[in-house]
């Protein structure tokens, strides 16, 4: 049996790209059928609440706002050793979020031996609204492509649901 992979979307989004990885996660789960060892999850803003969602994990791959002193709209990948596992060092704006989550996964010896982050530099994370700014709406697609291409590699390969029809249910 494939090992249990886990897509975990974090983000307020109540603060514009704060959100980010939610609003990819809800997009995935609206465009493509994943087969049935793939968990996708909202985890909002639970933190240490998303442990128990780690249970019999092989690879969990992470999308979120990610700050790391780049254009907003800029990907990054952080892997393995590359991701900070302590509080102190900031990678998300929303925090108490997914480093403790990780660093406590890790005491508690249930860390997925693979563990991905793919996240997007923010433009607004202060700001209250909840859709995202231009340059990281423009973005979103390269994101999920990025997410897509990882998940190919640990051989996943979703299938993508039909577009939805015209209300006015003209043809295509």
């Amino acid at each position: 049996m494939p090992d249990k992979t886990l897509i975990l979307g974090l983000g307020n989004t109540l603060l514009r790209d704060e959100g980010l990885g939610v609003h990819l996660v809800e997009r995935l789960r609206e465009q493509h059928q994943f087969p049935e060892e793939v968990q996708i999850v909202d985890g909002g803003t639970l933190g240490l609440d998303l442990l128990p969602y780690l249970a019999g994990v092989g690879r969990l791959l992470v999308v979120d706002a990610v700050v790391f002193d780049a254009e907003p709209g800029g990907l990054i990948r952080l892997e393995g050793d590359a991701i900070p596992y302590q509080s102190a060092l900031k990678v998300s704006p929303h925090q108490a979020g997914l480093q403790d989550v990780l660093a406590m996964a890790r005491l508690q010896g249930c860390l997925p031996p693979t563990v991905v982050v793919w996240g997007m530099q923010p433009a607004s994370f202060h700001e209250w609204g909840m859709t995202l700014t231009g340059v990281v709406e423009a973005r979103l697609a390269d994101l999920m492509d990025a997410v897509l291409a990882e998940l190919k590699k640990w051989g996943i390969n979703p299938y993508a649901n039909p577009p939805l029809s015209s209300p006015e249910g003209g043809r295509g």
